[in-house]
Parts: structure tokens; sequence; C-alpha cells
């Protein structure tokens, strides 16, 4: 058999080299039998070759790529008289910088009032109107007013468990709100706007205020003096605040009788931008829409509509994204690489248009989450769901997209990073992980795979799924040059990967995330390197600590797992700049 490995994939004759050794040797390795005198069974002998583009970067996004979302329905339900918990605060903390986005389905229904007494306008729920309940919520107002700076609250656990069941009981009507289309009005008073802003800013997060586009005059032209109102009253407290107009206008015809058309839309967008600069404090403040829904036919016509006619007045393009619908009810669809493989197709229908009518500008996938309708119960809170949401943020970074918002920090439905006992979900150390490791700028992948018959790439494209990224120059453990890959395995069965050409012989060092507990998949713990992620107190997260694996060791990446990998010192030129 001729020695010459004939393969075009890496084009380098230097590669090339490198290559066939490594063949030769894990080929002659994979031979031997396993302790036992058992020979390794066809899944076991595939190994993955990588090897990453250090010269430049193929993107360079946002540094705040990684960004969250709340839903105005937090006002309804009366968790935002909670966010100043020193414990939200500090689990908000850990993934900044980033944008704090809220906006939601209600969106459309939030009715500003400069008033500071909250409690005229708060919903029914039979522990609403306890005193106790009512009385500490006010002693807290009255606390945080007195503190200078951030202002941080603790809440007794009884206030907190009176709210967990007004809480529940509203939840389950806002669901059904969502799952009709039709939705009652949401008031945000000056009070709920202070708390929100204090949240954000307390956090280390820069906050999108989505104003309500469906208060319309009898010409169905946008009626702005409630957003007036409430960017004066946001200026005269000098609040750091970016702006959007509505949220999947593409649907409004389902929510209510009247529809708003792209051209129409457009200049909706562009008499805000006229009320932004009126307003001396925010005449230079960003502004991010139209935010459709997920890119099928009306929406994809709605959008180009809205771009041909001025939608460049926005400082980014958004739309959003989810996966899967209520319907599912099986872990295993939460793994189905034709599901993950759907967003890579959307994110093409939306770029192309963009780049027809406004090539420069930035596009953002606005909201994302595993889920429709708030999520699914014991799935989409569980670490299956992080294969959805690591798949989203490394396909989004490899075409570009400069932010993603993930739907929701913390509140509403099962699509949350942060539970209604604030305790982080696996999708919240996920994405800690993912701040802490993997920077802004992209890098270029090269993968071979070696099996009985060799067949160059083919078992990447599904269930094994792997993305590279500069380290965060946030880091400072690691120094710039470093390189970070972030892998998916969908598989069953363990996979080998052997660092090969400028990643050779270099030290990694390895954050294996997997389940922790009996549940498996349908875990709500995470274990990092076989310990588990617990928060040490309300103001302290745990200690990221990684395997260091000696220089030129193969990744053994377990079936179902996600794993971070850091290849320290590597000097790469992309990533010193």
């Amino acid at each position: 058999m001729p020695r010459q490995f004939l393969c075009q994939v890496f084009g380098l004759s230097l590669w090339l080299a490198l290559i066939l050794q490594s063949l030769i040797s894990s080929t002659a390795a994979y031979k031997r039998p396993v302790s036992g005198g058992k020979r390794q069974s066809f899944l076991e002998r595939t190994l993955i070759l990588l090897d990453v583009n250090t010269r430049s970067p193929v993107k360079i996004l946002n540094d705040n790529f990684l960004s969250l979302q709340l839903d105005p329905s937090i006002i309804k339900d009366g968790w935002l008289d909670f966010l100043s918990s020193k414990r939200l605060v500090t689990l908000a903390r850990g993934l900044s910088p980033a944008y704090l986005r809220f906006g939601g389905k209600r969106t459309d229904f939030l009715q500003f009032h400069n008033l500071k007494n909250l409690a005229k306008f708060r919903g029914p729920g039979p522990d609403y109107y306890l005193k106790n309940y009512e009385d500490d919520i006010v002693r807290s107002d009255f606390a945080l007013d007195k503190q200078k700076g951030c202002r941080l609250a603790s809440h007794p656990d009884m206030m907190l468990e009176l709210q967990r069941e007004k809480a529940a009981q509203v939840q389950q009507i806002l669901l059904k709100e969502q799952l009709s289309d039709i939705y009652s009005d949401v008031t945000i008073t000056a009070r709920s706007l202070d708390k929100l802003y204090n949240f954000a800013d307390c956090a280390g997060l820069h906050l999108i205020f989505g104003l309500n586009a469906l208060h319309r005059n009898p010409d169905n032209s946008w009626n702005s003096t409630g957003a007036l109102n409430l960017l004066k009253y946001s200026a005269g407290k000098k609040y750091n605040i970016s702006w959007e107009l509505g949220n999947e206008p593409n649907g409004y015809r389902m929510m209510t009788a009247r529809s708003v058309n792209s051209s129409r839309l457009a200049q909706d967008y562009i008499l805000l931008r006229t009320l932004l600069q009126s307003v001396r404090y925010y005449n230079r403040a960003n502004l991010y829409g139209p935010n459709i829904g997920r890119p099928r036919k009306n929406a994809i016509l709605l959008l180009d509509g809205f771009m041909r006619n001025g939608g460049s007045v926005v400082d980014a393009v958004t739309w959003q994204h989810y996966y899967i619908d209520r319907r599912v009810t099986k872990v295993e669809d939460f793994m189905k690489t034709r599901l993950l493989d759907t967003l890579s197709e959307q994110i093409t229908k939306v770029l192309k248009i963009v780049q027809t009518h406004a090539p420069e500008k930035r596009v953002w996938l606005g909201g994302v989450g595993p889920a429709w309708a708030g999520g699914t119960n014991n799935l989409s809170d569980t670490f299956a769901a992080g294969f959805l949401w690591l798949n989203t943020l490394g396909i989004a970074a490899a075409h570009g997209i400069d932010v993603v918002l993930r739907h929701s920090f913390f509140d509403y439905g099962y699509n949350h990073l942060v539970d209604q006992h604030f305790n982080p979900l696996p999708d919240y150390w996920l994405s800690l992980l993912f701040k802490r490791l993997v920077g802004p700028r992209v890098l270029g992948v090269h993968v071979a795979g070696l099996q009985r018959k060799p067949r160059p790439g083919r078992v990447i494209r599904d269930k094994l799924r792997i993305y590279a990224h500069c380290t965060s120059f946030n880091n400072q453990d690691y120094v710039r040059g470093s390189v970070t890959i972030y892998i998916i395995n969908l598989h069953r069965s363990r996979k080998k990967i052997k660092l090969a050409g400028t990643l050779r012989n270099k030290t990694v060092h390895q954050y294996l995330l997997q389940p922790f507990g009996t549940d498996g998949l349908h875990s709500t713990s995470v274990q990092l390197n076989g310990e588990p992620l617990l928060m040490v107190d309300n103001e302290t997260l745990p200690e990221i600590k990684p395997r260091t694996l000696r220089a030129g060791r193969t990744i053994a990446m377990p079936p179902v797992s996600i794993g971070f990998y850091v290849i320290k010192n590597l000097n790469a030129y992309a990533c010193r700049r």
C-alpha cells in the first residue's frame, strides 16, 4: 500500500505530513486489543483529527455576544420586586458584560405610568394582598431607596415562599394568554422601571427596553405618546438604555384585529429614531429591530419590505428563533441533528435579505430559547437543553451573528437560566463557561475522520460538533494567543479527538460538563470535570477549575457531553491583537 495518503482536506504539504504521521500512529494504536483481550468496537476506533486556522479570524463578534432577556411577564407575576436579590444579581453579574433585553410577547401590551405606588397596579392573586407580604415589599422598597450606588436586598424566606405560590397561579394565566394569543395589558410604573434598571446596572448589563408598538392611532400610525413619557422619565434619571419597538410584528394579526405592513413598520422606526433625537439624553442612543419571528414566508416578506423602506435606521437587525413546540415530550427530540441544523438555514435567509439592502448592518438573534411558549417542564430546563443552546452559540458565531439574546434569564416558563428558588440551571453553567472562556474572534476549524474506510469530515457533520474561538481576553488565567475549542458530542459512545497541526503537543485545559445525579439528561444539576457546580453563597460563584491534559494527549469526549478545551500558550497570531 502506498505510504502517501491522498487527501485534499488541508491543502498544505506540511499539514499533510502531520496528518499522515497522526494517522499511522493512531491506526496502530487502535489495532491493539483493549484490556481483557477484547478488541475495540467500531465506534471506539473512530478518531477525529483536529486543527484550527490561527492566522486570522473568520468572524469578529460583539463583546456582548452571549446576552440575556427578561420577559415583561415578570411584572405581572410579581418577580420584578425581587430582582434586587443579592443572589440574582450575583448570577447575572457572572454573565456580564452582556445586553439585557426587556421584551417578549407582552412588549406590545406595556403601559407606562409615572407613578411610584406599585400596589395600585398589581394583579389578582390570593397572596397579593396579605398584609405581611405587602408590608415586606414596601419595607424592601424603602430600604433600597436609602442605599447609594448598587441597591441590593435580602428577602425573608416566608416572603419568597408567598411569592412563589402567587407566581405559580399567575403563570397559569400567562400561559393561557400565550396559547390563545389574547393578552391583557401590563402596567410598568416608574418604581418598576427603577427596579429593572437597578438590576441591570448592578449586574453590569446594558438594558435594551422594548416599547409598545400596538399603541396605534385611528390611521394605524404608531401613537408615541406613552413612549415619549417613558423616554423623558428615563432621561431625567440618566438611565443608559437602548431601545426597540415591538415584538414579532409578523404575528400582530393573530393577537389583535390589526396588522402592520412593512412600509408602516419602517415609518414607525423612523418616527422612533426622530423621537430619540428629540430627547437630548437619547439623541445618540442605539435602536434595534424589527424583531421578526421565525423567518418563514410572512416574516421574510415583512423583513425584506422593512429593510427596503428605511429599516436601515436601526443599529442592528433583530429576529427570533425557537427550536421546538410544547408537544415535544422526549429528551431524544432535543438531540436530533436535523433539528439543530434548522438554525443555520434560518440564519442564511435573514443574512441574505440584510446583505441585499444594508450589507454593513449587524444582525442579532434577538430572542432564542429551546422551546416555544415558555418551554417544557423537565426538558427545556435540564442538561439536555444545553445541546440546543451551545449549538445556537456555535452556529450563530460561525455565521457572524453579532449578538445572541437568550430567553430568558429568570422567571417565566422553563426556558430560563435561573429557577424560582434562585438556583442556576444547566444552561446557566454552560453560559458561564462560555463567557469565561470564549472570546469574540471566531476561528476556522479543520477536521478529518478516520474509520475503517476513511471519509474525511463525515463523522463531524451530524453528532459531533466542534467550534473554535480565541480565548476571551477578559480571562486573566490565559495569555493572549490562547485558543478555546468547544465540542458537543451527541453520540451514545465516547469519541476521541487528536490535536494536530498548530495545536499539536500543546498543554490543554479541559472543562467537561456532564449531568450530575441519577436523572441523566433530565438532570437540573451539572458537574464540571466530575465535581458538582454549586454556588458558595449568595454572593459567590464557585471556582471554575480546569483539568490539565498533558501535551500530546488525545481528548476523550464521553457520550452525550459538552466540553470546553483551552489550548494554552499557543501564541496564535489571530488571538494576539
